[in-house]
């Protein structure tokens, strides 16, 4: 309900919220951007999950693919994965230069500045998660074919290069956890507790006020005339 009547706030201020999830595979991510959208208006709270860059998207500047996808007044945007792409599976897994990941580190702080300073609500949320509850989690999706889709070899070799991905993260914050745009951290080894505490912190950090909702009454259906 709390987040419903942030929506409607949202909706009749023209704000716009632009919210980050990463972490690590298997963390929960999804299943709290899920539980986030699932009971809201969809015209104003949608997720952003993009697929791999095509060749054009590729020679365009990094960061322009996410623009097109930032919130419009009165709008929530769900970033299921970000530009933060960059600093963990494209580092990690020789995806981009070693000068594409440092000119990231350098341009992500300032971009994030402007869209702060242009008057966008920007959360990042970290959902941070054990070494042996992922490897839970990713054992359990192999043993059920019903969520073996959940697994991809992306997932399967960030499990391998778990200390890679650690040191990739700790870099990455260094440079991106700003006054600005702070990151949040979510211990996710309880997913419901997880969930929750995001939900939370979210509400905590939007300023909304609750409106006084337009009273609706059912109207009596047109007569049929013998129709």
């Amino acid at each position: 309900i709390e987040l419903a009547l942030m929506l409607d706030w949202v909706r009749d201020t023209g704000m716009r919220v632009a919210v980050v999830f990463e972490g690590r595979d298997a963390a929960g991510k999804g299943g709290a951007i899920k539980r986030i959208q699932e009971r809201l208006n969809p015209r104003y709270c949608r997720i952003a999950a993009l697929p791999a860059p095509t060749e054009r998207e590729r020679s365009q500047w990094y960061f322009q693919r996410y623009v097109a996808q930032l919130p419009s007044a009165g709008e929530i945007v769900l970033f299921d994965r970000s530009w933060y792409n960059r600093a963990g599976v494209e580092k990690v897994l020789g995806f981009c230069t070693h000068d594409e990941h440092r000119r990231f580190l350098r341009q992500c702080p300032q971009f994030e500045r402007m869209l702060v300073e242009d008057g966008i609500i920007l959360l990042k949320y970290w959902f941070s998660v054990s070494d042996e509850e992922q490897e839970r989690r990713f054992q359990a999706r192999l043993d059920d074919p019903t969520r073996r889709w959940k697994l991809s070899h992306m997932d399967l070799e960030s499990r391998r290069r778990f200390v890679d991905f650690s040191r990739a993260k700790d870099e990455m914050f260094v440079h991106t956890d700003t006054d600005v745009a702070p990151w949040f951290v979510v211990e996710a080894d309880e997913k419901r507790n997880a969930r929750l505490n995001c939900i939370a912190h979210l509400l905590s950090t939007i300023p909304y006020e609750v409106h006084e909702a337009e009273l609706l009454e059912l109207p009596k259906r047109q007569p049929d005339d013998g129709y």
